[in-house]
Parts: C-alpha cells; sequence; structure tokens
C-alpha cells in the first residue's frame, strides 16, 4: 500500500507540470495576441491619415491631380475631413446620406435623426437600415464630416457638403 506522502507529491508533480504546460500555452497565445494588437494600431495609424506637420497625401486634395484614386467606389474607407476635401471622395452612399442634409438645392442645411435621414434617403425606417444610417453618419461625424447636435440628431459642419 502506498503511503499517503507519497501519493501527495505524486499528484503535486502531475499539477506542477500542468502549470508548465499551461504557462507555456499562455506565453504562445500572449505572443499571438501581441502581433494582433501591433497590427490593429499600425493599420489604425495609416487610416487615421497624416500626423501633425505632415502634408495630406496628393490624391484626396481637391484641385491636385490623382495618381491612384478616381474617384470613390462602394466600401472604401471614409476619409478623416481636411481642408480642400469634397464629398466626392466619399463612397456613394455617404455622398447620399450628405446630400440628404444638405437639404433643398444645397443652400440651407438641415438637422435629421437617424429615421428620418433613412427615410431621405429611400430607405424604410425599419430599425437594421436605421442602424445602418446611424453607424454611417456616427462615422462620418467622428471623421469631421458631419457634427451631431444632440445625441442623435447629425448636420453637416459648415463649408464640408459642397462639390459631390
Amino acid at each position: 500500500m502506498p503511503s499517503v506522502m507519497g501519493l501527495l507529491e505524486e499528484r503535486e508533480r502531475a499539477a506542477r507540470q500542468r502549470v508548465d504546460v499551461l504557462q507555456a500555452e499562455l506565453r504562445e497565445a500572449e505572443a499571438v495576441w501581441q502581433r494582433f494588437v501591433i497590427a490593429r494600431e499600425a493599420v489604425a495609424e495609416v487610416l487615421a491619415g497624416p500626423r501633425g506637420g505632415e502634408e495630406a497625401p496628393p490624391d484626396v486634395v481637391a484641385g491636385e491631380p490623382s495618381a491612384r484614386v478616381v474617384g470613390a467606389v462602394p466600401g472604401s474607407v471614409v476619409p478623416v475631413w481636411r481642408e480642400g476635401l469634397i464629398a466626392s471622395v466619399l463612397a456613394p452612399d455617404y455622398q447620399q446620406l450628405m446630400n440628404a442634409l444638405m437639404g433643398e438645392g444645397g443652400a440651407d442645411p438641415v438637422a435629421m435623426d437617424c429615421r428620418k435621414l433613412a427615410v431621405a434617403v429611400g430607405l424604410e425606417p425599419v430599425p437594421a437600415k436605421v442602424e445602418a444610417v446611424r453607424s454611417k453618419v456616427k462615422r462620418l461625424a467622428a471623421r469631421g464630416w458631419l457634427m451631431e447636435e444632440r445625441p442623435g440628431v447629425f448636420s453637416v459642419v459648415a463649408g464640408r457638403g459642397g462639390g459631390s
């Protein structure tokens, strides 16, 4: 019959081996996680546009020749608004939202909530469509094209809607 101390030492040894295996797995998982964090930060930095003191890339400034981008396509990234950008650099669905907020003829910008904005661009005011519009106008507001006057109500920032 084995001794109690022998049984405890055997179980302790097995537990220690399991801890060692789990620690190795944790180190591997942390290395993978760090690579994703670094990749996400690099992509966010690239998408954020030029830093202070740098010039904007020539393909997004109005009046300068475009070497890479002729026009926005559906699904393209919404650029951060900079002096000289016009709404035509936005994807067509974003241009529709900007045009709806510009009002009749672009002379009278209006403020709208997402439900009214969805109807204005020809969508049914069902929750899925309204949330899709909300997502897009929030993105436009975060990148400086629109402002959120009060929660859920958006309008075009003066001088940023023309030229589409």
